[in-house]
Parts: C-alpha cells; sequence; structure tokens
C-alpha cells in the first residue's frame, strides 16, 4: 500500500481507523455484520439453551446482540475525513491540517500536550509517532495492519 492509501487508513496521531470498530470499511464492522446475519433469529434459541443445554451463558444473548448491532451500524469515516466519534476531546484532526503535516512526529513540536488524550492514550500516541519516525510510515503500516488495534 503506498503513502496516500495508508493515509486513508492511518489516522494524523497514527492509531489504526482502519481497524477501529467504528470505521465504516473496518474488519470488526465487516465481521459484526456478518455475525448478525449469520446468527439471524436466534434470540428464540438463545432462550432455548438456557434451559436445553443447561448453560446460563446463553441469557446474555440480548446484550451481546445488542453491541454486535452497535458494531456493526457505526459508520465513521476516519479521523482525516471527519471529527473521530470516539474520542471527542482529540484536538490532533485540527491541528495537524493547521501544521499541514500528514503525522504527528513530522511536526517540530512534537511530542506536545495538545491531544486532549487521556494519560494512556497519549503515551499510546507518542510510542507510535516514534516508531513511525524511526522505520517510516509505510514500514510502520506494513508492521501493524494486520495487528488489532486494541
Amino acid at each position: 500500500m503506498d503513502y496516500e492509501q495508508i493515509k486513508t487508513r492511518l489516522a494524523p496521531c497514527g492509531l489504526h481507523c482502519g481497524k477501529c470498530f467504528a470505521f465504516i470499511d473496518g474488519d470488526i464492522r465487516k465481521n459484526s455484520q456478518k455475525l448478525m446475519e449469520s446468527l439471524g433469529n436466534f434470540d428464540i434459541y438463545a432462550q432455548r439453551f438456557v434451559e436445553l443445554l443447561n448453560e446460563p451463558a446463553f441469557s446474555k444473548y440480548p446484550d451481546f446482540k445488542e453491541l454486535l448491532s452497535y458494531f456493526s451500524m457505526v459508520k465513521c469515516n476516519g479521523c482525516r475525513k471527519e471529527k473521530c466519534k470516539l474520542f471527542k476531546n482529540c484536538n490532533v484532526r485540527e491541528c495537524h491540517k493547521k501544521k499541514e503535516v500528514d503525522f504527528c512526529f513530522q511536526c517540530s513540536e512534537f511530542p506536545c500536550t495538545n491531544t486532549g488524550f487521556d494519560q494512556h492514550l497519549h503515551n499510546r500516541f507518542i510510542e507510535i509517532n516514534l516508531r513511525m519516525k524511526e522505520m517510516g510510515v509505510e514500514q510502520y503500516y506494513e508492521e501493524i495492519k494486520d495487528k488489532s488495534r486494541y
């Protein structure tokens, strides 16, 4: 995948939008939709399996279905196209446009504290950007493209 294509998957902060549960073209969304389709009207059977199989886990099916439904319906086009739907306080999108950089590590003020991230995400943001700076965006993407984001 070339640099411009990679930018459709990696946010300016370096997080892999393509692996986010909300990404419109992401694996989590697609797989959730497929699983919902495969399960069909499983609600009735889940109730029956509590008794037939003596398995209480099936009583939690309504909660599972609700979460699966959420995963299959969230539609985010990625941080470069719209404000992040997960991290409402994220300042990176606007900052990267203002500074005219593709990724935060390319900014002369990196690492900064203007991200709006909590401490965990801020630490991860720094780690990701240092790795991209060290190895290059394309090689970094190859390293992480098939790994889980979470």
